[in-house]
Protein backbone atom coordinates (compact mmCIF):
# COMPACT_ATOMS: atom_id res chain seq x y z
CA UNK A 1 0.00 0.00 0.00
CA UNK A 2 1.07 3.74 -0.87
CA UNK A 3 0.13 6.53 0.35
CA UNK A 4 0.52 9.77 2.79
CA UNK A 5 -0.44 10.45 6.27
CA UNK A 6 0.93 13.83 7.26
CA UNK A 7 4.69 13.61 7.00
CA UNK A 8 4.80 9.99 7.20
CA UNK A 9 5.09 8.53 3.88
CA UNK A 10 3.45 4.94 3.47
CA UNK A 11 5.22 2.32 1.35
CA UNK A 12 4.33 -0.85 2.28
CA UNK A 13 5.87 -2.09 5.16
CA UNK A 14 8.53 0.71 4.94
CA UNK A 15 8.21 4.47 5.17
CA UNK A 16 10.23 7.51 6.11
CA UNK A 17 8.78 9.49 9.11
CA UNK A 18 9.68 13.37 9.38
CA UNK A 19 11.17 13.22 12.79
CA UNK A 20 11.56 16.98 13.92
CA UNK A 21 13.14 17.91 10.74
CA UNK A 22 15.37 14.59 10.33
CA UNK A 23 13.73 12.06 8.24
CA UNK A 24 14.33 8.59 9.87
CA UNK A 25 13.49 5.54 7.62
CA UNK A 26 11.61 2.41 9.39
CA UNK A 27 10.89 -0.85 8.81
CA UNK A 28 7.55 -2.37 10.34
CA UNK A 29 6.40 -5.74 10.68
CA UNK A 30 3.52 -7.35 12.52
CA UNK A 31 0.23 -6.98 13.05
CA UNK A 32 -0.77 -3.03 13.37
CA UNK A 33 -3.32 -3.20 16.03
CA UNK A 34 -0.59 -5.30 18.12
CA UNK A 35 1.11 -3.66 20.95
CA UNK A 36 4.01 -1.34 19.65
CA UNK A 37 8.03 -2.23 20.10
CA UNK A 38 10.57 0.32 18.71
CA UNK A 39 14.23 -1.02 17.71
CA UNK A 40 17.34 0.52 17.84
CA UNK A 41 20.43 -0.50 16.18
CA UNK A 42 24.29 -0.48 16.64
CA UNK A 43 26.83 1.83 15.13
CA UNK A 44 27.45 1.41 11.57
CA UNK A 45 24.38 -0.96 11.14
CA UNK A 46 20.36 0.02 10.40
CA UNK A 47 17.04 -1.38 10.66
CA UNK A 48 17.83 -4.72 9.02
CA UNK A 49 20.30 -5.92 11.55
CA UNK A 50 17.21 -6.57 13.90
CA UNK A 51 15.89 -9.35 10.82
CA UNK A 52 17.05 -12.34 12.99
CA UNK A 53 14.70 -11.92 15.49
CA UNK A 54 12.14 -9.54 13.94
CA UNK A 55 9.79 -12.05 12.96
CA UNK A 56 9.63 -13.77 16.69
CA UNK A 57 8.86 -10.46 17.86
CA UNK A 58 6.55 -9.68 14.66
CA UNK A 59 4.38 -12.19 16.27
CA UNK A 60 3.47 -10.60 19.04
CA UNK A 61 4.24 -6.82 18.83
CA UNK A 62 3.72 -4.20 15.71
CA UNK A 63 7.72 -3.99 15.20
CA UNK A 64 8.97 -0.67 14.05
CA UNK A 65 12.68 -0.82 13.16
CA UNK A 66 14.35 2.52 12.74
CA UNK A 67 17.05 3.44 10.95
CA UNK A 68 19.00 5.90 13.03
CA UNK A 69 20.05 9.39 11.94
CA UNK A 70 23.42 8.92 9.84
CA UNK A 71 22.08 5.47 8.88
CA UNK A 72 20.91 3.31 6.04
CA UNK A 73 17.79 5.48 4.42
CA UNK A 74 17.84 8.22 7.03
CA UNK A 75 18.54 11.07 6.81
CA UNK A 76 22.78 11.68 6.80
CA UNK A 77 22.71 15.53 8.50
CA UNK A 78 26.11 15.83 9.39
CA UNK A 79 25.19 16.58 13.36
CA UNK A 80 25.73 13.35 15.74
CA UNK A 81 25.01 12.68 19.22
CA UNK A 82 23.17 10.14 21.54
CA UNK A 83 20.89 13.32 22.35
CA UNK A 84 20.16 14.25 18.95
CA UNK A 85 19.25 10.75 18.12
CA UNK A 86 17.49 10.33 21.74
CA UNK A 87 15.73 13.90 20.19
CA UNK A 88 14.64 11.50 16.84
CA UNK A 89 13.48 9.08 18.68
CA UNK A 90 11.05 10.56 20.91
CA UNK A 91 9.69 12.95 17.53
CA UNK A 92 9.27 9.50 15.98
CA UNK A 93 7.13 8.16 18.72
CA UNK A 94 5.06 10.92 19.02
CA UNK A 95 4.82 11.64 15.03
CA UNK A 96 3.56 7.90 14.51
CA UNK A 97 1.11 8.39 17.76
CA UNK A 98 2.91 5.45 19.08
CA UNK A 99 1.99 5.93 23.30
CA UNK A 100 3.97 3.29 25.41
CA UNK A 101 6.54 1.45 23.27
CA UNK A 102 8.74 -1.56 24.41
CA UNK A 103 11.95 0.01 23.30
CA UNK A 104 14.87 -2.23 22.64
CA UNK A 105 18.26 -0.79 21.76
CA UNK A 106 21.64 -2.51 20.57
CA UNK A 107 25.32 -1.20 21.59
CA UNK A 108 24.51 2.42 20.82
CA UNK A 109 20.62 1.87 20.24
CA UNK A 110 21.23 1.09 23.85
CA UNK A 111 22.57 4.23 24.89
CA UNK A 112 19.72 6.26 22.86
CA UNK A 113 17.56 3.87 24.92
CA UNK A 114 18.36 4.30 28.15
CA UNK A 115 17.89 8.22 27.46
CA UNK A 116 14.95 8.11 25.77
CA UNK A 117 13.68 6.19 29.18
CA UNK A 118 14.94 9.19 31.44
CA UNK A 119 13.73 11.88 29.09
CA UNK A 120 10.40 10.25 28.10
CA UNK A 121 9.17 8.22 30.82
CA UNK A 122 5.18 8.45 28.91
CA UNK A 123 6.82 6.84 25.88
CA UNK A 124 8.70 3.60 27.08
CA UNK A 125 6.54 0.44 28.49
CA UNK A 126 9.66 -1.63 28.95
CA UNK A 127 13.12 -0.79 27.98
CA UNK A 128 15.42 -3.68 26.82
CA UNK A 129 19.10 -2.76 26.15
CA UNK A 130 21.71 -5.05 24.74
CA UNK A 131 25.11 -5.37 25.76
CA UNK A 132 25.23 -0.77 25.92
CA UNK A 133 28.45 0.83 26.57
CA UNK A 134 27.37 2.59 29.76
CA UNK A 135 28.27 6.20 30.31
CA UNK A 136 31.47 6.10 32.02
CA UNK A 137 34.38 7.19 30.45
CA UNK A 138 36.59 4.57 28.26
CA UNK A 139 39.41 4.58 26.00
CA UNK A 140 38.07 3.05 22.66
CA UNK A 141 40.06 3.32 20.02
CA UNK A 142 38.98 5.24 16.97
CA UNK A 143 38.51 2.69 14.39
CA UNK A 144 40.16 3.97 10.07
CA UNK A 145 37.45 4.25 7.40
CA UNK A 146 36.96 1.33 5.70
CA UNK A 147 37.69 1.63 1.98
CA UNK A 148 34.82 2.11 -0.85
CA UNK A 149 31.16 3.14 -0.50
CA UNK A 150 29.46 3.05 3.28
CA UNK A 151 25.64 2.83 3.72
CA UNK A 152 26.43 5.00 6.94
CA UNK A 153 27.92 8.32 7.20
CA UNK A 154 31.35 7.81 8.07
CA UNK A 155 31.18 11.28 10.42
CA UNK A 156 28.66 9.24 12.86
CA UNK A 157 31.72 6.95 13.76
CA UNK A 158 34.17 9.64 15.41
CA UNK A 159 31.08 11.10 16.89
CA UNK A 160 29.64 8.63 18.60
CA UNK A 161 33.04 6.76 19.77
CA UNK A 162 34.28 10.23 20.87
CA UNK A 163 31.27 10.83 23.43
CA UNK A 164 31.67 7.26 24.69
CA UNK A 165 35.20 7.95 25.50
CA UNK A 166 34.79 11.02 27.33
CA UNK A 167 31.65 9.51 29.10
CA UNK A 168 28.66 11.16 30.76
CA UNK A 169 28.40 11.24 34.33
CA UNK A 170 25.31 13.45 34.38
CA UNK A 171 23.45 10.27 32.62
CA UNK A 172 25.09 7.75 34.85
CA UNK A 173 23.35 9.61 37.78
CA UNK A 174 20.24 9.50 36.17
CA UNK A 175 20.25 6.19 35.65
CA UNK A 176 18.21 5.74 38.84
CA UNK A 177 15.12 8.06 37.44
CA UNK A 178 14.29 5.42 34.32
CA UNK A 179 10.66 3.88 35.68
CA UNK A 180 10.52 1.40 32.88
CA UNK A 181 11.14 -2.44 33.71
CA UNK A 182 14.23 -2.60 32.31
CA UNK A 183 15.76 -6.45 30.87
CA UNK A 184 19.60 -5.54 30.47
CA UNK A 185 21.52 -8.13 27.92
CA UNK A 186 25.27 -8.77 28.05
CA UNK A 187 26.59 -10.65 25.86
CA UNK A 188 29.62 -11.97 28.25
CA UNK A 189 33.13 -12.40 28.29
CA UNK A 190 33.53 -12.27 24.31
CA UNK A 191 32.26 -8.89 24.38
CA UNK A 192 34.25 -5.62 24.37
CA UNK A 193 31.86 -4.40 26.54
CA UNK A 194 33.21 -4.63 30.33
CA UNK A 195 30.39 -6.79 31.64
CA UNK A 196 31.16 -5.66 35.37
CA UNK A 197 29.88 -2.28 34.40
CA UNK A 198 26.79 -3.60 32.91
CA UNK A 199 26.24 -4.86 36.68
CA UNK A 200 26.68 -1.54 37.88
CA UNK A 201 24.00 -0.06 35.97
CA UNK A 202 21.27 -2.86 36.94
CA UNK A 203 21.90 -1.86 40.05
CA UNK A 204 21.33 1.68 39.61
CA UNK A 205 18.04 0.91 37.69
CA UNK A 206 14.99 0.64 40.20
CA UNK A 207 13.52 -2.19 38.21
CA UNK A 208 16.53 -4.16 36.39
CA UNK A 209 17.05 -7.69 35.56
CA UNK A 210 20.67 -8.44 34.51
CA UNK A 211 21.12 -11.90 31.99
CA UNK A 212 23.94 -12.54 30.23
CA UNK A 213 23.87 -14.59 26.89
CA UNK A 214 27.85 -15.35 26.09
CA UNK A 215 27.57 -14.64 22.39
CA UNK A 216 29.94 -11.62 22.37
CA UNK A 217 28.78 -8.30 21.25
CA UNK A 218 26.21 -9.09 18.66
CA UNK A 219 24.02 -11.66 20.61
CA UNK A 220 20.83 -11.36 18.53
CA UNK A 221 22.83 -11.77 15.31
CA UNK A 222 25.08 -14.89 17.09
CA UNK A 223 22.00 -16.45 18.74
CA UNK A 224 19.10 -15.11 18.25
CA UNK A 225 16.75 -17.68 19.44
CA UNK A 226 17.80 -17.47 22.65
CA UNK A 227 17.57 -13.61 22.72
CA UNK A 228 14.47 -13.70 21.48
CA UNK A 229 13.10 -16.58 23.93
CA UNK A 230 15.10 -14.51 26.65
CA UNK A 231 13.17 -11.32 25.88
CA UNK A 232 9.77 -12.73 25.22
CA UNK A 233 9.69 -14.71 28.04
CA UNK A 234 10.45 -11.58 30.50
CA UNK A 235 8.26 -9.22 28.23
CA UNK A 236 5.26 -12.09 29.79
CA UNK A 237 6.50 -12.05 32.95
Amino acid sequence: MNGHLGNVVLMGEEYKVDAGGVSLACQASGDRDAPPMVLLHALGEQAGSWAPVTARFAAHYRVVAVDLRGHGRSDWPGAYSFQLMRDDVTALIDRLGLGKVVLAGHSMGGMVAYLTAMTRPDQVSRLIVEDASPPCRRDRALPGRPDGPLDFDWPVVPAIVGQVNQGDPVTWGKLGEISAPTLLIGGGPQSHIPQQLLADVASRIPSCELVTIPAGHYVHNTKPDEFADTVLRWLRG
